[in-house]
Parts: C-alpha cells; sequence; structure tokens
C-alpha cells in the first residue's frame, strides 16, 4: 500500500537565508520552507533523495502565497548524476510538469496545495522552478515552496513492474495472507489506497504531537480489524475522528502564538500557550480514562486545570462539550450517530461509491488536483473528506467468495452481443478485430469497455514487423475508429485508455511497419476534434487531461510536420460554444505557440492575429486575457507585421481597454514610455517651466525697481537722469568705493568692456540690465541659464553648466554635443569641420569658420554680415531706432577694453543680481 516516503534535501540552487531548503524535510504548521534568493535566476532547482528506492504514486506541493512560480517541472532519476558522481552517468528522466495558479482571485491570501499522481520509479526527485507570477507583494521576483511530499511504496530492484515485496508474494503463494479478506472490498484493503494520514494536507494542519497519535491508534485499528475487534476497532475510530479536531485546533493556537511572538506580543502569546497546555493535558487525560494510550509518552498534566473541551471558534471563550469519547456501555447507535453529523469522513470511499452493477472503482490516473488552503481551521474539513462526502457509514463485510466470485464489473460472462445497429455501425471493425473485442468496445460495462482497448493495445503491439500493409493499415483504420468513440466515454479510466491506445499507434505502431503520413494524418483528422471538444468537458480534471494530450500529441515529431492541430486552433470560437471550450481552445493555442513558433508550424502571423483580434470580442474574460497575451507574445517576435492586424493607435482606439491594454503593452516592448509616463513627464516639465519662467520674472522686476528708484529719487529733485557714478545704495547692496582721482579713472563708466557700447543708463543696474538682455556679444545657456560669453560657450558647456555631464564634443566640428545625440551625429557627418584655434574662430551659433583673433568675434556677432544665428542682434536691428548716419556704438580700442583689470562689473557667467562681485573680461 502506497505511503508516506521520507527524503532528505541532496542540493539546491540557492536560498534566501533562513528559508533553506532543508526547511522542506519538515512538515508541520508552523514552517516556512524554501525561498530562492532575491532576483533570482531562473530556473531554480531542488534535489531531494528518498530513504529508499520507491514507486512514487503521488506528489504534493504546497505554493507559498505570493511567491509563486509558473512552473514546476518533476524529474526522477535511479542515482545521482555525474556532475554529483562522475563515476556514475545516470540521468534525470522528465516526468512532467504542473502549472501554479497566480492566485489574483483570492489576493494572494491563499496557498495553493498541488496533487499530482505519478507512476515512476527511482530514488532521486529533482524539482526544477520557472519563472516567478508578477504581484504587488513579490516585490524582489522569488519563488518559494512551503512543503512537498511524496508518497509511494518501495520498488524491487531489477523489475520496475513487480512492485510487490518478495515476502509478500511468498506469502501470497503459500496461503499466509497478512490482511484480512474482510478488507478486500473495502478501501484499506486496496493495493493503491493511499491513507488520508499520509496526505499533506493532514501534516500542515496538525499539531504534530497529535498527528502522532492519530498515527499510532489508526495502527491499532488496523490491527484490531484484522484481530476482528469490531467494538475497540469503532471506538478508535471516532476517537481518532475526534483528534483530528483537537489536532487542528492545537496546530491553529501554535500559528497564533508564534505571530504574536512576531509582534512581540508577549501576554497574547502566553495566554495562547497556557491554553494548548490546558487543552492538550484534558485530551491526553481522557484518552487515558479509555486506556487509548500509553501513560509514558504523555506529557504530565496532574498540575494543569482540567476543563470541557472547547468546540467555540473563538479560544477566548470555551464552551463545555460532550467528552472526547464516550463510555462502552452506550448503545452502538449513539454512538456512532455523532460520527456521522459531526465529523467528516477519515478515510476516502470504496467501492460503495460506485453502482452495484459496477463495484470496482476507476484505476488511479494522472490528474491534478487544487485546494486553495483558505478556509478557517474550525470549518476546515479533512483532506480525505473534500470529496467523497458520504462516508462515514460503516460498510458490509464481505466473505472470501463474495470477493473471488465477482467478476470485474460486476457482470458474470461476456459482454452483451452487438445490437443490429451497432453492427452496422461498426461493420468493418467487426470484420477486422473480431466481434468479440468490439462488443467489449461497445458494452454497457464500463470495465469491459476498459477491457477491450487494453486487448487492442497489446494485440498492435505484439503484431510482427513484417504483415501485409493491406492488413496493417486495415488494423490502423478498425483501431482508429474504436479509439474515436472511447474519447467520448465519460468514464475516466476509458478515456485514460484511449489516449494511451491512441498514442501508442501514432509513436510506435506506424513507425514500427513503416505506414506513410497518410495513415498518421488519418489518426490525427479523425481524433483531435473529438479531443478539442473534451476540452470543454464539465469535469475540470477530463479538461486537463485533454487539453495535456492535445499539447503533448502536437509536439509528436510525427505530426508536428503534418501542421494538422495548429489549423485547428486557429478556427474561429463559435458563439454557441461553451466558456470551458473556448478557454481551452485559446490556452492551447498560446502554449502551443510558445513551443512551435510561426516558422513551418500551421501557425502564421496571419491566420493567429486574426484568430486573436476576434477572441478580443468574446463575452468571456479569461479569453480576452489570454488574447492579449497571445497579441502581444506574436508582438514581441514580429513587431511592425502585428500593426496591420490592429486599428490605428488613436484616442477612439484607446477608449477600449483591451486595446490600451494591447498598445502600452507595445510600448513596454519597445522601450517606449507609456501614455500615462508621457503625462507625468509633460505635466512635471510644464511645472519646472513655469517655475523658471516665475523665479526669471521676479528677478528681472527686481532689476527694474533697482532702476527705477533711483531715477525717480533725481526727477523728484529735479536734477538730471541718474549718473553711473550715483553714491546711493541698494538695499541689501553696498555703494561701490570711490576711485583714485586719474586721467582714466572714470573711462570704463557707463561702457559695456564686451560688445563696446556706452550708454548713460549704464549704471552698476543698467549693466546688469543689458548683460541679461541686450548686450550681442553674450548669451544666456539654455540648460543652466547662466549669462556667458558667446565665444566660450562650447567650453562652458563642457567644464562649466550643470549639465555638462550630458555633453560630449564632437573631434570633427569641435562643439558640444548632447551624448544622446553624439553617436548619430559623428555617424551622419553632417556638421562643418573645424580648423584649429590658429587659423579661424569657431562659431556655437551658426556653426562657421571665420578669421581668428579677438575682433573678429565682435565683427562676426555685431556685423551686419555676421553671424545670423545671434537672436540678439536680430532683436536690436528689428526694434531698435536707426541711428544716424555716420554714427555707431562707441566701441572701446582693442586692448583697452580689458586694461582695466578688477573693475568692478558683474560677471556675465552666472551673473548674480544682488551680489555685486568684481569679475573680469575673459
Amino acid at each position: 500500500m502506497p505511503h508516506k516516503i521520507g527524503f532528505v534535501v541532496v542540493s539546491s540552487s540557492g536560498h534566501e537565508d533562513g528559508f533553506s531548503a532543508r526547511e522542506l524535510m519538515i512538515h508541520a504548521p508552523t514552517v516556512s520552507g524554501w525561498r530562492s534568493p532575491r532576483f533570482c535566476q531562473f530556473p531554480q532547482e531542488i534535489v531531494l533523495q528518498m530513504v529508499e528506492r520507491c514507486r512514487i504514486r503521488k506528489l504534493q506541493l504546497l505554493a507559498h502565497q505570493y511567491m509563486i512560480a509558473s512552473k514546476v517541472e518533476f524529474y526522477v532519476s535511479e542515482s545521482l548524476p555525474e556532475y554529483f558522481a562522475p563515476y556514475q552517468a545516470e540521468r534525470f528522466r522528465r516526468l512532467g510538469y504542473v502549472s501554479l495558479c497566480d492566485n489574483e482571485k483570492t489576493g494572494c491570501k491563499a496557498r495553493e496545495l498541488k496533487s499530482v499522481y505519478v507512476d515512476a520509479v527511482g530514488q532521486f526527485l529533482k524539482l526544477i522552478f520557472h519563472e516567478n507570477h508578477v504581484n504587488k507583494y513579490n516585490i524582489y521576483n522569488q519563488v518559494a515552496l512551503v512543503a512537498v511530499n511524496i508518497i509511494g511504496d518501495p520498488a524491487e530492484f531489477g523489475d520496475e513492474s513487480n512492485i510487490t515485496s518478495r515476502e509478500k508474494l511468498i506469502d501470497h503463494y503459500l496461503g499466509h495472507n497478512s490482511e484480512d479478506p474482510a478488507l478486500e472490498g473495502t478501501c484499506t484493503g486496496k493495493s493503491d489506497y493511499i491513507s488520508p494520514l499520509d496526505d499533506l494536507a493532514f501534516d500542515m494542519y496538525q499539531d504534530p504531537e497529535v498527528a502522532q497519535i492519530i498515527r499510532k491508534l489508526d495502527e491499532r485499528k488496523r490491527e484490531a480489524v484484522q484481530k476482528e475487534r469490531y467494538d475497540y476497532a469503532k471506538k478508535l475510530k471516532q476517537a481518532i475522528a475526534d483528534l483530528q479536531k483537537v489536532g487542528e485546533r492545537l496546530g491553529r493556537f501554535e500559528v497564533e502564538k508564534r505571530c504574536a511572538v512576531e509582534r512581540e506580543d508577549y501576554d497574547l502569546a502566553k495566554e495562547k500557550k497556557l491554553q494548548m497546555e490546558r487543552f492538550r493535558g484534558q485530551v491526553y487525560e481522557q484518552l487515558r480514562l479509555h486506556s487509548l494510550v500509553d501513560a509514558e509518552p504523555m506529557r504530565g498534566t496532574s498540575d494543569l486545570p482540567l476543563q470541557p473541551l472547547a468546540h467555540s471558534s473563538s479560544p477566548r471563550h470555551p464552551q463545555p462539550v460532550p467528552s472526547l469519547l464516550q463510555e462502552e456501555s452506550v448503545p452502538e447507535s449513539r454512538f456512532a450517530e455523532p460520527c456521522l453529523q459531526d465529523k467528516p469522513p477519515a478515510h476516502p470511499l470504496g467501492p460503495s461509491q460506485h453502482s452495484a452493477v459496477d463495484p470496482s472503482p476507476p484505476a488511479a490516473d494522472p490528474h491534478l488536483k487544487t485546494h486553495l488552503l483558505s478556509v478557517p481551521y474550525d470549518e476546515r474539513p479533512l483532506p480525505a473528506s473534500r470529496k467523497q462526502p458520504a462516508a462515514a457509514a460503516p460498510e458490509p463485510e464481505k466473505s472470501d467468495t463474495d470477493v473471488s466470485e465477482a467478476p470485474r464489473g460486476g457482470a458474470a460472462g461476456e459482454p452483451e452481443p452487438l445490437t443490429e445497429k451497432a453492427l452496422r455501425e461498426a461493420g468493418p471493425a467487426v470484420d477486422v478485430l473480431g466481434e468479440s473485442l468490439v462488443a467489449g468496445a461497445y458494452s454497457r460495462t464500463w470495465s469491459y469497455r476498459e477491457d477491450a482497448l487494453l486487448a487492442l493495445y497489446k494485440q498492435l503491439t505484439e503484431t510482427p514487423a513484417g504483415a501485409p500493409k493491406e492488413e496493417l493499415k486495415s488494423t490502423l483504420r478498425a483501431s482508429v475508429f474504436l479509439v474515436r468513440r472511447a474519447l467520448r466515454d465519460i468514464v475516466t479510466p476509458v478515456f485514460q485508455a484511449s489516449l494511451k491506445l491512441l498514442k501508442m499507434i501514432i509513436t510506435q505502431y506506424i513507425p514500427k511497419h513503416k505506414l506513410s503520413k497518410l495513415e498518421t494524418a488519418h489518426c490525427v483528422e479523425r481524433t483531435i476534434p473529438v479531443l478539442l471538444t473534451r476540452t470543454g468537458d464539465s469535469s475540470a480534471r477530463l479538461r486537463v487531461v485533454a487539453s495535456n494530450f492535445i499539447q503533448e500529441m502536437a509536439l509528436f515529431k510525427e505530426v508536428k510536420s503534418l501542421q494538422i492541430i495548429p489549423s485547428y486552433l486557429v478556427q474561429p470560437l463559435k458563439a454557441n460554444a461553451s466558456n470551458h471550450l473556448a478557454m481551452s481552445q485559446i490556452g492551447l493555442l498560446a502554449r502551443l505557440l510558445k513551443d512551435l513558433g510561426t516558422g513551418g508550424s500551421g501557425f502564421t502571423i496571419d491566420n493567429v492575429m486574426k484568430f486573436s483580434v476576434s477572441a478580443l470580442e468574446h463575452r468571456v474574460y479569461e479569453v480576452r486575457e489570454t488574447a492579449v497575451r497571445v497579441i502581444l507574445d506574436m508582438y514581441k517576435q514580429h513587431r511592425a507585421l502585428i500593426l496591420e492586424y490592429l486599428p490605428p493607435d488613436d484616442i477612439t482606439t484607446r477608449k477600449n481597454v483591451l486595446y490600451k491594454t494591447i498598445f502600452e503593452g507595445f510600448a513596454k516592448i519597445d522601450g517606449r514610455p507609456t501614455d500615462a509616463e508621457i503625462r507625468a513627464q509633460k505635466k512635471a516639465a510644464t511645472e519646472e517651466a513655469e517655475k523658471r519662467k516665475k523665479e526669471e520674472i521676479k528677478a528681472l522686476q527686481g532689476q527694474l525697481a533697482a532702476l527705477k528708484d533711483p531715477e525717480a529719487e533725481a526727477q523728484g529733485k529735479g536734477a538730471p537722469p541718474v549718473e553711473t557714478d550715483s553714491q546711493d545704495t541698494q538695499e541689501g547692496k553696498a555703494a561701490p568705493a570711490p576711485a583714485p582721482e586719474g586721467p582714466d579713472n572714470h573711462y570704463l563708466d557707463n561702457l559695456c568692456i564686451f560688445c563696446g557700447e556706452r550708454s548713460e543708463a549704464f549704471t552698476e543696474e543698467g549693466l546688469d540690465l543689458h548683460y541679461w538682455k541686450r548686450c550681442l556679444m553674450l548669451t544666456r545657456c539654455a540648460h543652466c541659464k547662466q549669462v556667458v560669453e558667446i565665444s566660450s560657450l562650447t567650453e562652458h558647456l563642457l567644464t562649466e553648466c550643470d549639465r555638462k555631464d550630458e555633453f560630449g564634443k564632437c573631434y570633427r566640428c569641435s562643439e558640444a554635443v548632447l551624448k544622446e545625440e553624439l553617436p548619430r551625429h559623428i555617424k551622419m557627418k553632417e556638421c562643418n569641420p573645424a580648423k584649429p584655434e590658429k587659423l579661424a574662430n569657431r562659431c556655437p551659433l551658426c556653426h562657421e569658420n571665420f578669421s581668428p583673433g579677438e575682433e573678429a568675434w565682435k565683427a562676426h556677432l555685431m556685423g551686419p554680415a555676421g553671424c545670423t544665428m545671434n537672436l540678439r542682434k536680430t532683436h536690436v536691428l528689428h526694434r531698435a531706432p536707426a541711428l544716424p548716419p555716420g554714427k555707431g556704438p562707441a566701441v572701446a580700442k582693442s586692448g583697452t577694453s580689458g586694461s582695466k583689470v578688477g573693475s568692478k562689473i558683474p560677471t556675465p557667467k552666472g551673473l548674480n543680481k544682488s551680489s555685486g562681485r568684481t569679475y573680469t573680461k575673459r
């Protein structure tokens, strides 16, 4: 009988501190499990070594609530591969994979328990975790696993098919059967029965100490049944059921105590600890009273006050309830009634869950089960009772003759003969395969239908290689006919047998006998429509099995080249199709598109995009969401070609949320900002520009006010306009000290030393305004707003500007260019090459070369035939009044404008209008 297999962690690709993979070796309500490193590389892997070589029947994974891997793959091996043990060359064999839910529907507040039924022999198990699902809680892109459980039974070395141990075989042939024959018709007597006590959910909910007691009582119960002590077995059964509730409550208390300790609420933690001790002591005392457990392993409870058991959901307000067990003198009817009403069944259904005609349960087949562990502890049923709500009633005993003489399927003899309608329908198959086999495939008893398919499987496998081609083709077509019929069967074992037979025909029978591709195409075309229909089945398990088989079949090398399955998947969704069918079809398309691509696979840009665009109008949200993902995946590969199948990207189209999502996804793929990001950038730029504009206006208003105050005062006294040697002082600024008497003492008064213009308005404040707004030799840096000489603008951008790190120098034109534009600027070679400084000056405004020297700069920037890009010159030409002929601005002679070193003038570089610092002309 399969049971829980212990294991140790051999290796892992990495872990976060405090969350080692060795945590997976412990099953308890408070375990934290394994967690990958932050921002790790994918895939991550963990290798487990089981305590013995065994046949694995069931794997269980308990995922984290938000650190969820998108996919987990399973590999098995008899021994470690060569990179662990250099002298062994054994490699892992892939079993398959499971996909984990992204948990968005629960708000990442529940943990998914995934159970996978497999059939594989080995001693080493490797788990490979793929990229995580993205959510707002998983900020470090990690994956985690809370617990893993392996269920199997020992395997004999050298013979994987013989799982029964040698001792059991000897006992069987000698007639020394260790198990009670009465159990052969029950769930506990089956060779593939898995106890609910070995289920992962049992350990993850139960207090570890109580769980061990429950397992011991379960062993005693089985021994009591074998010894026919049924009253004692009944007593143990009820004790186990009540202890499961006790263990769940103690497990909840332990979790609450741990949370209180993490919050440093030690009063609450102490209260929880006392509650656990009182509750545990009360339960153990009652177990001792009924002699169900020994006193030695129980902790001392004499010092704890005994109180009645509390079944209230609130641990702070316990309520009295009936005792754990009732006395043996109570009548059996009263003893059994609480079990039926209060507790869920402790074991899965046996044959009683099937009809009287078919008492044999379906064979175990690979499928997935998902439980979201979000139910409160007090209301949570035991794992084994989730699918079997009516298994508590005791089952009638069966004698040896009842079990041995009952044929499989419950009907004696051969399957019923074919009807006239069935004969007409299956005539060609009867001629080739025989009436008895076809009659079994048409039988009303599901076991005969399964047996017929398995017999046909064996017959096709044993067909000799030298048989005539026509006979092989006839057998193939007759087999496909029966497979097609069995694919519609509602019984899972029959459906599984049909898939097994179909896979063998495609991958073994046709290649073995070297039949043509026409036969493979016949198999696929006759079965794929039925399989697609089964993907819309009401049973979730059948939907998953059918979808996985279609995906597997599409990847067969014999089928892949035919390109048949993709052509079925891109057929438009029918309006009256079921929701499950539509979701399965587009889900299959999305998965196969990643595996096959659009190059010679049957998928083309045209048929995939037409299907996806039409799916955007489907009534089911999941279908529309998957269609968006398919379109984005196609855009990653084909970019501009995808836009031909979509409406234009405008305001009208973006009113549709799906199209808005698609176009924003395109922008992210291209590395462009989305509309929301563009709006945020524009808003920030507008606010910054408004702020700078207000600051500039405020500064200019301050300058004008400072100029107007002396003029108004002078006009009030009847004096002439403001003189340049005024001794008035401004607020916060001391008046300049008078210069010593001399012949050139007042030469620089009222003179701009850069352009040579002289004006009575050029007081210290007037010069500030002149430098800031009108001087033809100066300009304001567009990036830092400092006033600099045009001749040194390039040097300023490269060495002095606040944003100098954003500029680089072009080796051709020697000008400053933004670094992000510099590669394109150099590649285009459109700039005018610069000449050496000794041969020519270089204007950073018009990018022209002209004669060297300082006077050449004045002629170029101020002359009528000079720089055409000097905005201050065009401003003066358009707005300044014309001067009388022969009159021009007073320009200082060369060498005299800069002779007064240390003259008090505001700097054109980083002009500070309130400091009055001393600068010199460059």
